[in-house]
């Protein structure tokens, strides 16, 4: 089989099966690298394949109150991540990867290291998160040192800087701010080390919260992120400083903050209310 039932199957996924242009991307790419890296042979023209048609979608944004009640719905490792990506915009990923050296108390600012696009850029620091941001780093450094006490204590360092810097993995300033219970251990070599707590552990915490909360939109971790830029947009912040916030390349991306903002009770006030 070649190009002629790839070209067939992909048009199989968009006219029959109905799937996204994202999921019939991820297929054409995995056949691609079945046949130049697991065959040997690169796979010719295609010809006119289907494309699945990309959809648009407006984000689930939760009110300020929906944040609130699910918020109050989480505690332990769980509630200051969340609280921190609606309160910066951060993703996920970025969240967790934060380091000790990226939180800067003075400027009131965080760093965000290598975020989507491998880009850095700043955000602010919550005040009301001073607090719980404090007790969490206090937290950690006593995991640190008895890490260092029983001999281990390091921490993968980004790029080629453990050899660059062969003891900087040790130091406070690369330690993660949300390190994992449990040390990873290497069966073969005995090394043992600290990851930064998994993302599965917040997304599925913050599912069951959100189930608790009586919140009945479909709301992730990821939702924090829509509701922090678009209650920025309400309480009148520039569309340019938000794009920033947020680590957008182009403002068309953060745009769709502002289609949010102008529908249901935040847009156009329907006639039939002024009967």
């Amino acid at each position: 089989m070649a190009e002629p039932e790839i070209n067939a199957f992909l048009t199989h996924l968009a006219v029959t099966d109905k799937v996204s242009a994202s999921t019939q991307n991820q297929a054409l790419s995995a056949l691609l690298f079945l046949y130049r890296n697991v065959l040997g042979r690169e796979a010719g023209d295609l010809g006119d394949v289907v494309r699945a048609r990309v959809s648009h979608r407006v984000p689930v944004v939760l009110t300020r109150g929906e944040v609130r009640a699910v918020l109050a719905q989480l505690d332990g490792e769980s509630r200051l991540p969340a609280a921190l990506m609606y309160g910066t915009g951060l993703r996920l990923s970025e969240c967790l990867r934060l380091r000790v050296k990226d939180i800067d108390f003075d400027q009131h600012e965080i760093t965000v290291r290598a975020g989507k696009g491998d880009k850095d850029r700043h955000t602010m620091l919550p005040r009301s998160l001073d607090r719980a941001l404090t007790t969490q780093l206090e937290r950690a450094r006593w995991v640190h040192r008895h890490d260092l006490a029983d001999g281990w204590g390091s921490v993968a360092l980004p790029g080629a800087l453990d050899r660059k810097y062969p003891a900087a993995s040790t130091e406070w300033r690369w330690q993660w701010v949300f390190p994992q219970a449990r040390r990873w251990r290497n069966e073969q070599t005995g090394q043992q080390g600290r990851h930064h707590v998994h993302a599965s552990v917040i997304q599925r915490t913050f599912k069951e919260a959100v189930g608790r909360s009586g919140v009945t939109k479909l709301a992730g971790c990821h939702t924090l992120r829509h509701s922090f830029a678009t209650h920025l947009l309400e309480s009148g912040y520039d569309i340019r400083t938000i794009q920033e916030l947020l680590g957008h390349r182009n403002v068309n991306t953060t745009m769709v903050y502002a289609h949010v903002l102008n529908s249901g009770g935040f847009g156009v006030r329907s006639p039939i209310d002024t009967l």
